[in-house]
């Protein structure tokens, strides 16, 4: 875990992550925005020189009792904040529009490599990667927000150095001294006591984005745990993951209590340090009394650029601990799926116009079990093939090695081109959106009439469920709504609508009684479609012409569905 902000690599990734924007096809767009963006704080500065001046002259003006000057000085303090008021205005508008820019490419950006490939799904494997979700909502918000902060700070901080060390110099050489000398001190001490703080901010990310995720399960699983009465182990669940959460923010204010001890007394030294240095001078009539606030003034200004650390120490250990996850997040997003190796073969995928397995072991993706071993099957086109065993035996890691999800082992699996094939897992994918879409997914550009999505419902057994649901395009949380059974019926309702040449099956009417059964795989079989099913049920081999039986650790048999009828008989 690289959070040391003084770690080379970090900012090189950091440069890695952002220049993806800055030299996208919105680059001379983005470009042109921060350039504004950098005048209009260019000119902030500039107000503030002024004002160091005129304040110099207003100081004098009214230690001198000298009306005329102080008139003059309040004049131009007044023209001042004229300009300055919408040059502030305008600058906080412009970062944060060009924030929002920024934020909705780089989004936008990982979200296409999230689902390039089923990254999402592989990524899933990976215990380094905690909650995706958040990092692509939260920590590319902060990165963008936070990025253009720093850089804010950064322009402004030189720009105030340059502009304000001159100031400073042609007043007093020792308080330019001074000052060097105190901002060294303030930035060693920072970051001897900030060290821990950005390893903390790290873990604090992670724990509260578990205990946010602890919650988000019990909501997405409240039925189950109802029935189990599990409320108990659910409720200590979640406690454990927030009292980890409070343990981390425990040590993390700690830490950021004791640097407050040396920040605090660091700020108020600053009030007083620069009128004590210039105090002798003033005293012994070198100088006015102006000056000496105009030292005090500058001081602070140039001060403040050479303690970006000191000041922002705790929204730079945020920031690191928000650049090592994106770090993590988009190296894992660019990893291929495993190549073959000698040591870690893969099963070679092939697109062809059939469905076969030929000499195929298939492993889990760690390479600790064998659940295939040297198997070969073809699916004659338009017939179904049956995979069966008992449980735990393997069956839906074959349909998952189909898909291309798993390819640990070694052999080749031919297989037509992805978007010709439908999977019909077990418990249906319910989507974000209404009636007509569920029916449609995922091919939701495809044209259907009303009367052709409620002439599919009635074949599946639900003719009535437009009515019941307020029509084809009422928006409901499915998922909850509908039950196990009804689902099973609608994902076979895609099926008969997508009308697609192969149909993975993976136990798709488990949830419904026999009569339903009969009828959907009726319809299936009348559609010409190529289907590979996973199942238990005997009744299942009526509707197949073969069947592929996974007998463990690795052992198979194919044979024709009489054969395995008459083995079950014995």
């Amino acid at each position: 875990m690289n959070t040391n902000i003084f770690d080379r690599r970090l900012w090189k990734r950091f440069w890695e992550i952002a220049r993806m924007y800055w030299f996208s096809e919105e680059k001379w767009r983005a470009r042109g925005v921060l350039t504004l963006l950098l005048v209009l704080l260019f000119g902030f500065t500039a107000l503030n020189v002024m004002l160091n001046f005129v304040g110099r002259d207003f100081m004098t003006a009214l230690a001198e009792k000298n009306l005329p000057e102080f008139n003059k000085a309040l004049l131009l303090y007044l023209g001042a904040f004229i300009v300055a008021t919408p040059v502030s205005v305008f600058y906080s508008f412009i970062r944060k529009k060009l924030g929002i820019n920024w934020r909705l490419w780089l989004t936008t950006y990982f979200l296409g490599k999230y689902f390039e490939n089923r990254a999402y799904y592989h990524i899933n494997d990976d215990k380094n990667i905690d909650n995706p979700d958040q990092r692509i909502s939260q920590d590319i918000s902060s990165f963008t927000v936070t990025s253009l902060a720093f850089l804010s700070i950064l322009f402004f901080s030189l720009v105030q150095l340059i502009s304000f060390v001159g100031i400073l110099w042609s007043i007093s050489m020792t308080l330019v001294l001074v000052l060097l000398a105190y901002a060294v001190i303030g930035t060693v001490v920072t970051m001897f006591f900030g060290k821990r703080l950005i390893n903390l901010n790290f873990q604090q990310l992670r724990r509260e984005a578990d205990f946010r995720y602890g919650l988000i399960h019990i909501r997405d699983n409240v039925e189950s745990i109802a029935f189990y009465r599990g409320e108990y182990r659910e409720k200590n669940q979640v406690k454990e993951r927030l009292r980890e959460a409070i343990g981390n923010l425990r040590m993390l204010i700690g830490w950021e209590r004791n640097l407050e001890f040396f920040t605090k007394g660091y700020e108020y030294i600053i009030l007083v340090l620069p009128i004590v240095v210039m105090a002798p001078l003033y005293f012994s009539g070198q100088i006015k009394f102006g000056v000496v606030t105009q030292a005090e003034s500058a001081f602070v200004q140039v001060l403040g650029a050479l303690s970006i650390i000191v000041s922002q120490f705790e929204q730079l250990s945020n920031f690191a601990a928000g650049i090592t996850r994106l770090e993590t997040f988009d190296t894992a997003l660019d990893q291929p799926m495993a190549k073959a190796t000698t040591e870690a073969p893969v099963i070679e995928s092939r697109e062809e116009s059939r469905l076969a397995l030929d000499r195929v072991t298939l492993q889990t993706p760690n390479y600790q079990q064998t659940l295939l071993r040297d198997a070969t099957a073809e699916v004659p086109s338009g017939k179904g093939l049956l995979i069966a065993g008992a449980s735990g035996a393997g069956k839906s890691s074959v349909l998952r090695a189909i898909a291309g999800l798993w390819n640990a082992g070694e052999g080749r699996i031919s297989r037509p081109p992805l978007q010709e094939m439908l999977f019909l897992p077990q418990r249906p994918y319910m989507v974000l959106g209404s009636l007509r879409e569920q029916l449609l997914y995922p091919h939701l550009e495809q044209e259907a009439t009303d009367d052709e999505l409620r002439d599919v419902l009635e074949k599946v057994n639900l003719a009535d469920l437009p009515e019941r649901v307020g029509g084809l395009d009422a928006e409901l949380d499915w998922g909850h709504l509908l039950s196990l059974g009804e689902q099973q019926r609608l994902a076979f309702a895609r099926l008969l609508l997508t009308r697609p040449h192969y149909a993975i099956l993976d136990e798709a009417t488990s949830a419904l009684d026999v009569n339903n059964e009969a009828q959907l795989y009726g319809r299936l079989q009348g559609s010409g479609t190529t289907y590979v099913s996973v199942g238990h049920r005997p009744s299942l081999l009526a509707y197949h012409d073969k069947v592929l039986e996974l007998r463990g650790r690795g052992d198979w048999q194919l044979m024709t569905t009489e054969k395995f009828r008459a083995s079950l008989s014995h």
